[in-house]
């Protein structure tokens, strides 16, 4: 068969399937199956993760956490990708999580469940926006103002914007080298650094793997419970993939594979990380956590390398991460949201849909709502004159607002009679792994409404569960509000073969 007619046969399955779904093909297909798992990988971005959450590892058990906490939790979020993979299988569409919970639920409730899973995706997906270009907009060695952080971080969401209003082929060939970047600045920690340490800071196996440092002032157990944080905030955002369902050659097969690989590399690259750091980084754990350098990756570099090999490898992390490859996650954020909002404006779930469901005659891209994913992160992003703490719950809720959304497809598929069909990633058993799955999320969202300390002022209180809270409100508000409420119109996903479809 000529490249030609393969192109085109691949082009008839996709809006065929596509079409089975009750859409019509709108978007280029421009990822190819390994960069929509790249992209997954790249918005888990290993190292500038660890390099934010271990402040959540150290003084929650110390090296014994950073280890054992890693390894404990990567096989749960690996049955959660599990999960998920089999679903996105049988619904390759960029409404993703949505679209499964309407699909699967009974007539009774399924209206009102893909609502609360559309909300709660947006409000994540925006949130995962703002965590993104907020990381890429500071380094924490240096102090500025708010103003100042507020001012870098507006111009990089603008700038975000108007790259992702500018067409996804060249986000989709750049991905791959970003992945490089990624994996490359994983194995420079995980061998050099142990090749560089000095024996005064080079810890034993007993220490690292048998020895607990609690710091937080909760007792052990729950101290270490409250490190297994750490990998949840790294490895989160492989559902990326998903939103790009329709803009990926063979997505039926390509978008589940990205879900678990982008899962299982960064849960090996990220271990290896966390154990090269943990025999580096001496006994003193009190005192790399309360260095004066005020970030503990940074002040474990300088123990280990000295002050010039670890300037120039902390300049590397921040150039190659923080400026490059964490400006495209905060890229691929955007890019991810605005796909997801283009799904929920276009089966009017959104106010102003009709303005929103537009695809740009010039970019082939949907303009509108990438400007209002980038509005709302700007928005968000004013809470960092409120607290610390307030700012700080707004990133958590990236997490526990996308658990309440993985939660309830995962759950509608067997809590309702369906016809739920896995298509082509079929790996096995399913309900025991899906029950983990959930059983998990549920524990996990639990355990993050707790603060750091159990020694703690209104102040310094951890309002995620008050956040998480005030958005299910609004939400199940909205959705009962009297005349204009979305009970009275919303109806679940709409086919846009259909006439009376509003663009």
């Amino acid at each position: 068969m000529s490249p030609c007619n393969r192109g085109f046969e691949e082009a008839h399955t996709h809006e065929t399937t596509l079409a089975e779904l009750g859409y019509k093909q709108e978007f280029h297909r421009e990822f190819t199956p390994l960069e929509a798992a790249v992209l997954a990988f790249s918005c888990i971005g290993v190292v500038p993760s660890i390099v934010s959450v271990l402040f959540y590892a150290i003084p929650n058990g110390g090296p014994f956490a950073m280890v054992w906490g890693w390894a404990i939790a990567c096989p749960f979020i690996v049955c959660i990708g599990l999960a998920m993979a089999e679903l996105a299988s049988a619904g390759p569409t960029s409404g993703g999580l949505y679209y499964w919970t309407y699909s699967l639920a009974s007539p009774r409730c399924r209206n009102f469940l893909s609502w609360i899973v559309g909300s709660s995706l947006n409000w994540a997906c925006t949130i995962q926006i703002t965590a993104a270009i907020g990381m890429a907009s500071s380094d924490q060695t240096y102090v500025t103002t708010n103003q100042q952080l507020y001012g870098i971080y507006a111009a990089l969401v603008l700038s975000n914007a108007v790259l992702v209003s500018f067409g996804t082929k060249v986000l989709a060939r750049l991905q791959r080298l970003y992945t490089l970047m990624n994996v490359c600045l994983c194995f420079i920690i995980i061998i050099a650094l142990p090749i560089a340490t000095p024996p005064d800071y080079r810890n034993s196996a007993n220490f690292v793997l048998a020895e607990f440092t609690n710091l937080s002032g909760w007792p052990s157990g729950f101290a270490f419970i409250l490190s297994l944080m750490a990998p949840l905030y790294t490895i989160g955002g492989f559902d990326a993939s998903v939103h790009m369902s329709e803009e990926a050659s063979n997505a039926a097969t390509a978008i589940p594979w990205a879900i678990v690989s982008s899962i299982v590399i960064s849960a090996f690259l990220g271990l290896g990380v966390n154990v090269s750091l943990a025999f580096c980084m001496g006994t003193d754990v009190g005192g790399v956590l309360s260095s004066p350098v005020g970030q503990p990756m940074a002040q474990i570099l300088y123990n280990s390398l000295g002050q010039r090999k670890a300037l120039a490898l902390w300049c590397l992390i921040i150039s190659t991460e923080y400026v490059l490859s964490r400006y495209m996650v905060a890229s691929n954020c955007l890019l991810v949201g605005s796909r997801q909002t283009f799904a929920f404006a276009r089966d009017g779930a959104l106010p102003f849909a009709r303005y929103l469901y537009r695809i740009n005659r010039y970019t082939k891209t949907p303009v509108n709502t990438v400007w209002l994913d980038a509005t709302c992160g700007l928005a968000i992003g004013l809470l960092s004159f409120v607290s610390t703490e307030a700012i700080n719950a707004v990133f958590t809720i990236a997490v526990t607002a996308s658990y309440v959304a993985y939660i309830t497809p995962i759950t509608t598929r067997f809590a309702f009679n369906n016809n739920f069909n896995p298509a082509r990633f079929i790996w096995g058993n399913y309900f025991p792994v899906a029950a983990i799955a959930v059983m998990w999320m549920v524990f996990m969202i639990i355990v993050f409404f707790f603060p750091a300390s159990p020694q703690t002022t209104t102040q310094q209180m951890n309002y995620t569960v008050v956040v998480l809270g005030g958005v299910m409100f609004l939400a199940i508000s909205w959705y009962y509000c009297p005349v204009y409420g979305g009970v009275h119109w919303f109806t679940g996903p709409i086919s846009n073969f259909t006439p009376g479809h509003q663009r």
